[in-house]
């Protein structure tokens, strides 16, 4: 079994809205040293042993639903349970 980690953002040239809201809001409490704030996605998926490679696995989930690849970039980290 392994444990799979997944992060979602926004690509660097498209704007975040919600980032944006954040980061005035957080200049709004004072801190105005804050430049940028990025708001993702994160998943965490369970994988068992098949016959593809978890890789090949993981990447067509994120192509197919969980990234619009389009505008958002992926990366994923793979734990083996011990």
């Amino acid at each position: 079994m392994y444990d799979v980690k997944v992060y979602v953002t926004y690509k660097d040239s498209v704007l975040d809205p919600q980032g944006e809201a954040v980061k005035g809001a957080v200049h709004r409490l004072g801190f105005s040293e804050i430049d940028e704030i990025r708001i993702g996605k994160y998943f965490e998926i369970k994988v068992r042993e098949a016959a593809q490679p978890i890789e090949a696995v993981i990447e067509e989930i994120c192509d197919k639903l969980l990234a619009n690849v389009n505008m958002e970039t992926y990366r994923y980290e793979i734990e083996e349970e011990a």
